[in-house]
C-alpha cells in the first residue's frame, strides 16, 4: 500500500528562511530514487540543488516555478511504498481492465453532466477518468451561500454568472439579493446589471507578483481557465502589454503611460541579500579608504612567464592570481586587516587563517564565494582554487558555505575596465582590496618616461579594527609585491 510524504522546502544552511523556486527537475508521474536531484532553487546566496529524501512516484508538485516560499514550506508529494513505486504506465491497463462495460453505464444528462477531471469526465486526449487520481487535476472553489440566499439560486446558475462576468464584454456582476430578498427572486441578468468593480481571481502568488511590479492585478484581462489572472497576463503588463479598462472608467489606458515606460524588477534571491549585507556593512563599520598607484609592468611578465611553465599550461593564470597571493603573503605583517570586530563581546577577533574572498558578478547578482585557507596553499593550488571557484559562481552553482567564513575580499572591477573604486567591506570582514584595470601609461623610469603597465589598488577596511598606519603598510607591501614579485622571497 502506497504512502503519499510531503517533502519540506529545508533550511539550506546559515538560518535563512525563505528561498525561491527556480525550475523543477521532474514531473508528476516520475519515479525518483532516494538522493535524486528533483528541484534547483535560489536562496539569498545562492543557487542550490535539493535532493528527494525517499523514493517513490512524484505525485504533485505543490510550488509552481518562480515563486517564493517560506523554509517548512510542502513544496512536493511524493507516493511510497508498493503502490507509489509502480511505473504510472502501469496504471492504466489496471484502470481499463477494471472498468465496466461502457455500454452498462447510464449516460448523465446534458445538465447534469460530469465536469472534465473528475471521475466520469471527460479527460484530455478523448480518455475517460475512472479512477481517483487518473486524468487532469482539476479543482473548484465554492463559497458559502450569503445569508437569505440559499436555495434561491443553483450552484451552476452561480456558476454560469461568474463564468459569464468574466468573459470578453461582461466585464459586470449580477446583483446580489439582500438579505430580505424573496426567495422567488429572479437573478439579474449580468449584461443588465449596475457595474461594480470586480475583484480578479488570482492566486496569492500572482497577486504578491502584481504587487511587487506596481501592477493594478483588478485591470488585467484574464487567461487562464475561469477567468484566472495567470502570471503571464501580469508579466506581460508590466512589460507593457495591454490592460483591461476598469468597469468604473472604461477608458483606454493613454500611450506613454508610466506603466508602458517603467520596469519594476523584484528584488529577492541574491541581489536581496547583497542589497541588505551592503547597507548593514556601510551604516555600521566606520569605511576609510586609500588608493596606491603602481608599476605592474615585472608581474605581467611574470605572468606570462608562469603560462609557460608546464605546471601552470592547464590552469588560467592572470594577474589577479599574483594578486591574491601577495596579499596573503602581506597579511603575515598586518594582521589587523584579517580581523572581525565583535560587538557583543567587545573583542577584535584575529584570523590565523585566509579565507580569501573574490567578488564575482553573476547573472543573479554578485557573489564572493572564498577560498578555505588561501594562505597555506602554494601558487598552484591557489590558481587551481580560484579557477574552480570563479568557474562555479559564474555557473551559479555557488553553495552557501562557500560564501560563509571569509575573512579579506579582493574586487577585481579592472576587468570592466575601470580604474579604481570605494568597495564597501563585506559584512563581518575588516578589509577589501579593488584592483583596477591594467593600462599602458606613461611612467618614470630612470629619469625617463617610458610606457609602463599601471594599475590603481583601492584598499577599504574597517577604522575600529585597523588605523591609518596598519592600513597604509598593508596597502604599501601588497604595492611592492606588485611591483617586483622576487620581494615574495622575503616573506
Amino acid at each position: 500500500m502506497s504512502e503519499t510524504r510531503e517533502f519540506k522546502l529545508p533550511d539550506v544552511g546559515e538560518g535563512l528562511t525563505e528561498a525561491e523556486i527556480v525550475s523543477w527537475k521532474v514531473k508528476p508521474g516520475d519515479a525518483v530514487k532516494v538522493n535524486d536531484i528533483v528541484v534547483e532553487i535560489e536562496t539569498a546566496k545562492s543557487l542550490v540543488e535539493l535532493p528527494c529524501p525517499f523514493g517513490g512516484t512524484v505525485a504533485e508538485l505543490m510550488v509552481p516555478e518562480g515563486e517564493t516560499v517560506a523554509v517548512g514550506t510542502p513544496i512536493i508529494s511524493v507516493a511510497t511504498g508498493a503502490g507509489g513505486a509502480a511505473a504510472p504506465a502501469e496504471a492504466a491497463p489496471a484502470a481499463k481492465a477494471a472498468a465496466p462495460d461502457e455500454s452498462a453505464i447510464e449516460t448523465p444528462p446534458d445538465e447534469e453532466a460530469i465536469e472534465p477531471g473528475l471521475i466520469g469526465g471527460p479527460a484530455p486526449g478523448g480518455r475517460t477518468s475512472v479512477l481517483v487520481g487518473y486524468g487532469p487535476r482539476t479543482t473548484e472553489a465554492k463559497r458559502r451561500p450569503r445569508k437569505g440566499t440559499a436555495g434561491s439560486v443553483s450552484s451552476s446558475t452561480v456558476r454560469q454568472d461568474v463564468n459569464a462576468a468574466f468573459s470578453t464584454g461582461q466585464v459586470q456582476s449580477p446583483e446580489v439579493p439582500a438579505a430580505d430578498a424573496e426567495p422567488a427572486a429572479p437573478v439579474v441578468p449580468a449584461a443588465k446589471a449596475t457595474p461594480t468593480t470586480i475583484r480578479a481571481l488570482a492566486k496569492p502568488p500572482v497577486r504578491k507578483l502584481a504587487k511587487d511590479l506596481g501592477v493594478d492585478i483588478n485591470t488585467i484581462t484574464p487567461s487562464g481557465p475561469g477567468g484566472v489572472v495567470t502570471r503571464a497576463d501580469v508579466e506581460a503588463v508590466a512589460n507593457g502589454g495591454a490592460v483591461a479598462p476598469a468597469v468604473t472608467a472604461p477608458t483606454a489606458v493613454p500611450t506613454g503611460a508610466a506603466g508602458a515606460e517603467e520596469t519594476r524588477i523584484p528584488v529577492k534571491g541574491v541581489r536581496k541579500m547583497t542589497a541588505q549585507a551592503m547597507v548593514s556593512s556601510a551604516f555600521t563599520a566606520p569605511h576609510v579608504t586609500e588608493w596606491v598607484t603602481i608599476d605592474v609592468s615585472r608581474t605581467t611578465r611574470f605572468v606570462k612567464r608562469l603560462r609557460q611553465q608546464r605546471e601552470f599550461r592547464d590552469v588560467k593564470v592572470s594577474p589577479l592570481l599574483v594578486i591574491a597571493k601577495a596579499v596573503c603573503l602581506a597579511v603575515r605583517r598586518t594582521p589587523e586587516v584579517n580581523a572581525t570586530w565583535d560587538e557583543a563581546a567587545g573583542e577584535v577577533v584575529l584570523k590565523h587563517y585566509v579565507n580569501l574572498g573574490i567578488a564575482a558578478a553573476t547573472p543573479r547578482g554578485l557573489v564572493v564565494p572564498n577560498v578555505k585557507g588561501a594562505d597555506r596553499m602554494n601558487l598552484r593550488e591557489l590558481a587551481d582554487a580560484l579557477g574552480n571557484l570563479v568557474t562555479t559562481a559564474r555557473a551559479g552553482k555557488t553553495q552557501p558555505a562557500e560564501m560563509s567564513g571569509g575573512t579579506f575580499t579582493i574586487t577585481n572591477v579592472g576587468v570592466f575596465g575601470v580604474d579604481a573604486g570605494t568597495p564597501i567591506l563585506n559584512p563581518g570582514e575588516t578589509g577589501i582590496l579593488a584592483v583596477g584595470a591594467i593600462r599602458k601609461q606613461p611612467w618614470v623610469v630612470g629619469n625617463r618616461i617610458r610606457p609602463r603597465d599601471v594599475t590603481t589598488l583601492a584598499l577599504s577596511f574597517d577604522h575600529r579594527v585597523v588605523d591609518g598606519e596598519q592600513g597604509s603598510r598593508f596597502l604599501a607591501d601588497v604595492a611592492a609585491l606588485l611591483e617586483d614579485p622576487a620581494g615574495a622571497l622575503l616573506y
